[in-house]
């Protein structure tokens, strides 16, 4: 008969022998399993075992029943959680799967994989601060080397600056390990030096094409940087891997809203909720996509079951009241006063709530109330992110020295010559999108969104400008043939052209801040349309001061910012009023309530094109809107945007102030 110790001794290389087999044969390694299990019923380490084979085969569901009945009798084994975790997220059950997942790291800090995919999932659901930290957590338990778990240590601690020198000396020794390098990108993200890292990101995909992390932080970068078909081919190649990935998913929902494939973004965000429905943040995109669709009802809906899932999410009520037409209830009142009551409460959120109730109270005519919310959300977020008003005088100043009537003069003939390009450019809230929502309803025109494309080749000449020694983009547009800069408009064309879903000949370009580019559209683009919306600075300034933006426009968190900016708009104006003379045509949205048809006719005959009534029913247009305006456009003109600022007046000195003579001039440009 077998001594203790010899079947002890059998029973451990039968267990080994079943590990083996995992990867190789997991349908052999469930009979091994199952043979143990016969011996030795309910023993831990085969059960296990038994639950890893059946993931493996593809039968998670077979796995989770062998899980369950281990884990209430080993309730804190690591091993057995991660195995749960991995089993649910093949299912689809997400939020299940982060649970579990979580305390396989709570019981095993040190579990790479555990680590991993609790960083894909967290990703999946909008939560990039804990997944950059999981992701960090599975480099330092991964690797062995004291140099990268000391970067990915300080990853973990946000102590940037610690992991890139480790980074860069470890890098030194040995150059092409691509795992280092995507990790010295990530700190260049943290940095915001995003030339750097895509630079990191393509030396990984040149060494390890294969390498699916790398290229899908490729696609967040492209994304990033806002160019969007360029990222939706980087995330769809990275699924053509791997098409159950819940991050990889989660961000070609975001390229595919970027690029204006909302319908396949929604079935994308759908899924997703199956698979995280107690996610608030999934919710609130979801409601995003709808919102931009055109069903203000299903949007509201989903935002609602993003605040059920979690109360103090201060994005999701300011994401109801974004809606403009969307009024909230006293329970909502209560609800949101009692968050801010909350000392634990983040500042982010806090900024939200205060921006939220501000729309909350003006609807209900508590003006004094509803400004001392606006002021303390844009007060909070400005604390946060500064503006500097002398970097944009400045800016101003460069783009008319450099866009002047003689640089013009000798460049005669240059450019694209395509018509197809609309701009509508102006001050943010200046009834730009009502002015698209028009243009697009003519049988010539498409409207698309507010397109980054020229921002984005500009930022790109400013890169190009800084390592050639230039001061400015301007500058070293003067330094290139008549090709060069032919070939940077049809570029202009051939970003945007996935935008445009129809084969009508001219779209429109609705981003507002393209008035700092008219100087280089008229270069690039030399037939292309430029239209001017302009309101009111104290209507356009007050309208930006309660908006709070998802990025950018960081000017409008400050009331003297406000003015300044819009000052130095009027004067960048004015400068290509003098320059090329009947180039820009100047809507004044009062004019646009005033007189609506003459003001189509107008615009109709200054593009070139006959005149169509339905560009009067503009509020019949289902197209899909992608600005704070999309329900406000859906009805018809009314006079409340006009006046809405005349009941804060009051408070408004500081605007008044900085505008000085604009405001007084206004419609007119005073001498500037």
């Amino acid at each position: 008969m077998a001594s203790e110790s010899e079947r002890r001794g059998s029973l451990e290389v039968a267990l080994e022998r079943t590990a083996q087999l995992l990867d190789i044969d997991p349908a052999l390694a469930v009979e091994q399993s199952q043979e143990i299990l016969v011996a030795i019923p309910n023993h831990p380490p085969a059960l296990l075992l038994l639950a890893m084979a059946r993931r493996r085969l593809g039968e998670p569901a077979a796995a989770l029943e062998v899980l369950e009945p281990l884990l209430n009798a080993q309730h804190k084994w690591a091993a057995a959680w991660f195995e749960r975790g991995a089993s649910l997220g093949l299912l689809g059950r997400g939020d299940e799967a982060i649970e579990a997942l979580l305390k396989a790291v709570e019981f095993q800090p040190e579990h790479p994989e555990a680590w991993r995919v609790l960083a894909d999932h967290l990703m999946a659901t909008g939560d990039v601060e804990a997944a950059d930290s999981a992701y960090a957590r599975h480099i330092k338990c991964s690797t062995r080397d004291p140099l990268l778990q000391e970067a990915a240590a300080a990853m973990i601690q946000k102590d940037v600056a610690t992991a890139e020198r480790v980074l860069k000396r470890y890098l030194m020794d040995k150059p092409t390990d691509v795992a280092a390098i995507r990790m010295l990108a990530e700190v260049a993200v943290r940095c915001d030096r995003d030339e750097e890292a895509e630079k990191l990101l393509l030396r990984c995909l040149e060494l390890a094409p294969g390498f699916t992390a790398a290229r899908y932080n490729h696609a967040l970068m492209l994304q990033r940087r806002n160019r969007a078909p360029e990222a939706l081919a980087e995330i769809e190649k990275c699924l053509a891997t791997d098409p159950n990935k819940p991050n990889f998913r989660n961000l070609c929902a975001v390229v595919l809203g970027a690029v204006g494939e909302y319908g396949r973004a929604s079935k994308m965000y759908e899924t997703l909720l199956a698979e995280y429905p107690k996610n608030p943040k999934v919710w609130l995109s979801y409601g995003h996509v709808l919102k931009t669709e055109g069903r203000p009802d299903d949007c509201v809906a989903a935002y609602r079951e993003s605040i059920d899932r979690d109360p103090a999410f201060g994005d999701a009520y300011w994401s109801l009241a974004n809606l403009k037409t969307f009024r909230f209830s006293e329970a909502d009142l209560s609800a949101m006063v009692k968050q801010l009551a909350d000392k634990e409460l983040s500042d982010t959120n806090r900024w939200h709530f205060h921006f939220a109730l501000g729309k909350a109270f003006e609807d209900a005519r508590e003006y004094a109330k509803s400004f001392e919310h606006y002021a303390e959300g844009n007060r909070l977020y400005r604390t946060r992110f500064g503006y500097d008003a002398d970097i944009n005088l400045a800016r101003a100043e460069a783009l008319m020295r450099n866009f002047s009537q003689s640089f013009y003069g000798e460049r005669q003939g240059f450019g694209c010559p395509a018509p197809d390009p609309i701009f509508i450019v102006g001050m943010p809230r200046s009834g730009s999108t009502l002015l698209e929502q028009m243009l697009s309803c003519h049988s010539r025109v498409e409207g698309t969104m507010e397109l980054p494309d020229m921002i984005t080749m500009a930022l790109e000449l400013r890169e190009e400008a800084t390592a050639a020694g230039f001061e400015s983009h301007g500058e070293l547009l003067a330094t290139k043939s008549a090709d060069e800069i032919r070939v940077l408009g049809e570029q202009y064309l051939l970003r945007t052209r996935i935008h445009r879903k129809t084969d009508r000949p001219f779209f429109i370009d609705k981003m507002p801040n393209n008035f700092l580019h008219v100087g280089m559209i008229h270069l690039l683009l030399p037939n292309a349309k430029i239209i001017d919306a302009r309101r009111h600075p104290l209507g356009c300034g007050f309208s930006n001061f309660k908006q709070f933006y998802a990025s950018g426009q960081v000017f409008s968190y400050n009331l003297e910012d406000m003015g300044r900016f819009y000052r130095d708009y009027v004067r960048l104006m004015a400068h290509f009023d003098e320059v090329l003379p009947g180039r820009i045509h100047r809507v004044f949205y009062e004019d646009t309530v005033a007189d609506t048809e003459k003001v189509v006719r107008d615009l109709l005959a200054y593009c070139g094109l006959d005149y169509e009534p339905e560009c009067l029913r503009f509020f019949e247009n289902q197209r899909p809107v992608r600005t704070a305006s999309s329900e406000q456009v859906r009805q018809p003109i009314n006079r409340q945007g006009i006046e809405q600022w005349q009941h804060f007046e009051p408070w408004l000195g500081p605007l008044k102030t900085s505008l000085g003579d604009v405001l007084d001039a206004y419609p007119a440009v005073p001498l500037l």
